[in-house]
């Protein structure tokens, strides 16, 4: 017979590993499954100046392994290994690694979410040149020369945050115009220091050790805005930094089926989208707040946090925030109550 552990936490980044702190610490005996590429997206970068507690930063490696080497100090048990298939449909979870089955009472779901890239040999370049936060890194590229490829507001809100640290970032979108929203383009479009280039694409990159250019197809003049200007040539041109704003794609394809999950693929909790069923009729968000599980998806028993139910922020703080609110979540529901409070 499988043993039924108190909670499994799937996922091993900073929601991840905060939960199994928490935890840990509350004597629940978490056991994570952090998967075989542990650590997320915190793994590709280089330095991490904006968590708190850390004066002179930390390289992204070190903070998932100091986060770990905590969870494990407190009694949880780690491995790195990528979950198949989970069936949550009874009051106790099953969750399979290929064919070694684990069961618990409880969840809690960190599997984060990955930025879309280009296709075009980036990826190498992660945390060297090519970046997908620019909340993150924007300090970094002081005076550089940058590029948002992007059009909707995750691209207008990079642009105009790199824009305070270089005289100019110029959008690159494949488009003749953006999808973003109205109040959006009109900021990006009155900032002299943002330049478009329309009907535009990047097909290439390339740099020693570091991005130190991209190649462009139908590139119009770098300070022109006329939609109609486009020629079919590639042109390669200097760039120290490549900012990628086309979307996240959350990491919920084997929780298809299990729980809800809004139209982006993103995981529902009740305290992100509080619907009638998860309230007993009642979709009231301050009674979520006091009495429910703000993180407990659409199965009870089932908890989520970080990137893949956070569509708005994506910093590690964030998720790490969140990973300890479900931690607290899974406590009351295991336990009835928080120890400490």
């Amino acid at each position: 017979m499988n043993e039924v552990r108190n909670v499994i936490v799937i996922g091993g980044a900073p929601a991840g590993y905060t939960a199994a702190i928490y935890l840990a610490r509350a004597t629940l005996s978490p056991f994570v499954l952090a998967g075989e590429n542990a650590g997320g997206q915190l793994m590709f970068t280089s330095e991490v100046e904006n968590y708190p507690g850390f004066s002179k930063g930390i390289k992204g490696p070190d903070l998932m392994d100091e986060m770990r080497k905590q969870a494990e100090r407190f009694g949880a048990e780690i491995k790195n290994e990528n979950v198949t298939k989970v069936d949550f449909s009874g009051e106790i979870k099953k969750v399979w690694v290929n064919e070694t089955l684990y069961e618990s009472r409880a969840v809690v779901l960190a599997l984060g979410a990955s930025s879309r890239m280009i296709g075009v040999g980036e990826e190498k370049y992660y945390g060297r040149g090519m970046s997908t936060c620019a909340v993150c890194d924007a300090a970094f590229y002081k005076d550089k020369t940058v590029f948002v490829v992007g059009g909707g507001d995750a691209a207008m809100e990079d642009a105009l945050a790199l824009a305070r640290f270089t005289n100019k970032v110029t959008i690159i979108h494949r488009k003749a115009e953006f999808r973003a929203s109205k109040i959006m383009q009109k900021r990006v479009l009155e900032e002299k220091k943002i330049p478009v280039l329309w009907n535009t694409e990047v097909v290439g990159v390339g740099g020693e050790g570091k991005l130190e250019t991209i190649k462009l197809l139908a590139k119009p003049d770098l300070a022109s805005r006329d939609k109609n200007s486009k020629t079919q040539n590639i042109e390669e041109v200097k760039a120290d930094g490549l900012f990628l704003a086309i979307g996240h794609t959350p990491a919920t394809d084997i929780l298809k089926g299990q729980v809800e999950l809004d139209g982006h693929g993103y995981l529902i909790t009740q305290m992100t989208t509080p619907t009638a069923s998860q309230l007993g009729g009642q979709a009231n968000n301050q009674e979520v707040w006091l009495n429910g599980y703000p993180t407990q998806t659409s199965v009870t028993g089932v908890f989520g946090a970080g990137d893949m139910v956070d569509i708005r922020y994506r910093q590690a703080i964030t998720a790490a925030g969140m990973g300890c609110m479900a931690a607290l979540d899974v406590e009351k529901f295991l336990t009835g109550s928080i120890s400490g409070w």
